[in-house]
């Protein structure tokens, strides 16, 4: 069974989705804010995290990601460096401001996706079946 990390500080979203990805036959663990992302994926080490953006503050989830993505040999995020990570998030909704996953356009670290919210929990399931198998 594939282990799956949401982080969303909306509490009551993110248990809907864990619950939905439950009855899909993922594992789930929930985190509601990214200092509670970051210890839950060094402690479970799942096989994909899907986080919003948005957590703490506007930026809290991309630097959550660049935290993970650490490539120094010492980062205490080596072990889970490589997980695919996808945000799954309302920002353009709150910002207006269009992001751009080819990389010579973007300043993100590597993700595996960003899909807004609201998300069709097929689209969102297929875009795990990509990440994880």
């Amino acid at each position: 069974m594939k282990k799956i990390l949401l982080i969303d500080n909306d509490t009551a979203q993110c248990e809907q989705l864990a619950a939905q990805l439950g009855e899909q036959g993922y594992t789930v663990c929930c985190a509601h804010s990214s200092v509670e992302g970051r210890k839950l994926a060094l402690a479970e080490k799942p096989d994909a995290i899907v986080t919003e953006a948005m957590l703490e503050t506007d930026t809290a989830g991309f630097e959550l990601v660049y935290q993970i993505r650490d490539e120094r040999t010492d980062s205490r995020y080596r072990e889970i460096r490589h997980t695919p990570i996808l945000l799954l998030t309302g920002i353009d909704q709150h910002t207006h401001f269009r992001f751009s996953l080819n990389e010579k356009q973007s300043y993100l670290p590597p993700i595996a996706g960003m899909l807004s919210k609201p998300a069709q929990l097929d689209t969102l399931l297929d875009k795990l079946r990509e990440m994880v198998g």
